[in-house]
């Protein structure tokens, strides 16, 4: 699933009259990198809801029907109220357009990665160990995201994570990419709620855990990171791009 339906008010005015998700950088929007990402992995549908001039988001996924290698089928589940996070997967599982019986992606659709030597979902979906996990986040370095990024957790070498208390510095950042199970969302109910609230729960049934990622992640909160990310993907001393 894809998280597109956000109102982007950090962002504003880039999206005064458009959905974050469909800014672009490196010559393509946000959501198609996504997609495209999702669909070299190996995912065949996915989910994207859209509530934030949702009407765009529906034209953009309606021009990507043209199948190719890595154009998966897209579904659009719009929000008339906002759903928040988890309240939004929660409603595409009671839908049935998620799977029931084996864990999926959510990936933020304002997320921009590139891709270390082995894809960041390959990584993921390896490293997810269902016996032992509900949810799998992948992070970023905070020294080494581009664009200004406040710590979230810590992580042992177990991949156990913690969350940062008061006052305290962490080194990692949630990217935006994670693997849950359905089992995350067993016992709650509809409505709009937040998949930090999941997360905890997972925490404290030591079903959470985390990998680092091992290439580049850009914190795109505000108009000028995005100015910064385009200026960050030109320079050559930044490395190959996959974009």
């Amino acid at each position: 699933m894809v998280l597109a339906a956000g109102l982007g008010t950090r962002m504003r005015p880039l999206t005064g009259d458009t959905p974050k998700p469909l800014l672009r950088l490196a010559g393509r929007t946000l959501l198609d990198h996504a997609l495209d990402r999702l669909g070299a992995a190996g995912v065949e549908r996915v989910v994207v809801n859209a509530h934030w001039h949702g009407d765009q988001i529906r034209d953009r996924l309606r021009a990507r029907t043209a199948r190719g290698p890595h154009r998966p089928d897209t579904v659009l589940q719009p929000e008339p109220e906002l759903l928040e996070t988890g309240g939004a997967v929660l409603r595409a599982l009671a839908d049935g357009l998620l799977p029931a019986d084996e864990p999926f992606f959510v990936v933020n659709g304002d997320s921009f990665w590139l891709d270390g030597p082995v894809p960041a979902l390959a990584r993921l979906a390896a490293a997810f160990d269902p016996a032992a996990t509900d949810v799998l986040l992948l992070l970023s370095r905070t020294s080494a995201a581009v664009g200004e990024v406040r710590g979230d957790f810590s992580l042992d070498p177990e991949g156990r994570l913690r969350r940062h208390g008061e006052n305290e510095i962490v080194p990692y950042s949630y990217a935006g990419l994670q693997i849950v199970s359905p089992r995350l969302f067993d016992g709650i109910g509809g409505g709009g709620f937040g998949m930090n609230l999941l997360w905890d729960e997972a925490l404290r049934a030591d079903r959470m855990r985390g990998i680092v990622h091992d290439g580049g992640w850009f914190h795109l909160s505000r108009p000028a990171d995005v100015a910064d990310a385009e200026r960050v993907l030109r320079d050559p001393s930044f490395g190959p791009s996959d974009t």
